[in-house]
């Protein structure tokens, strides 16, 4: 294995079929063989965070120098944070690791493609910024015409009696908070609760 693919989509709802449809038409268009190909794909991973366990198992292989070419749909599958993917791209092309990104049709190889792989980033994190000023707009609309009054108190989206079951067969807050769904925060919160 020296290919990578890596896929990611947000929300557990939506698919991935369409990044692995044009993902996989590269491939053959360049005459890449299925078998010379490791798939990495999250589901439900948000691309404002690193943590993800696909793309930690990427990273790995990549460390390792079993991956030495990734390929990916959209640069924001990879992080939609600035910072974070230029992070990954500088390391990544300091050991060689070339990246190509298909619906976009460019190469990030090189010191050309690290600058533009810098602005493209750049641009989905101002996207990403965009649609929560533009989400904030729409509730405060919603909220002056009465239509959405924002989440009961004292609602939680899993039972505070459950997080403290977790609590004594073992876990700690940061696995009860990945059992629930909920954050860290909120995990404290059920384990504090009378």
């Amino acid at each position: 294995m020296s290919i990578g693919v890596y896929a990611r989509v947000s929300s557990t709802g939506q698919k991935l079929d369409s990044q692995v449809a044009e993902i996989e038409a590269w491939l053959a268009a360049n005459g890449i063989a299925a078998e010379n190909v490791a798939w990495y794909r999250d589901h439900g991973k948000s691309g404002k965070t690193m943590r993800r366990p696909e793309f930690e198992r990427l990273q790995a292989d990549i460390f390792a120098g079993r991956v030495k070419t990734i390929i990916v749909w959209k640069l924001d599958r990879l992080s939609r944070r600035l910072r974070d993917g230029v992070n990954i791209l500088a390391d990544w092309c300091e050991r060689g690791v070339r990246v190509v990104v298909t619906s976009q049709q460019i190469d990030l190889s090189g010191v050309v493609g690290r600058m533009l792989a810098a602005v493209m980033l750049g641009l989905a994190e101002i996207e990403l910024e965009h649609k929560r000023e533009r989400q904030a707009a729409g509730i405060k609309v919603a909220k002056s015409n009465g239509v959405y009054k924002g989440r009961k108190a004292g609602t939680t989206r899993a039972k505070p009696q459950r997080a403290r079951e977790l609590r004594e067969r073992g876990l700690n807050a940061a696995e009860i908070a990945t059992a629930l769904g909920v954050s860290e925060r909120t995990a404290w919160r059920y384990l504090k609760a009378d």
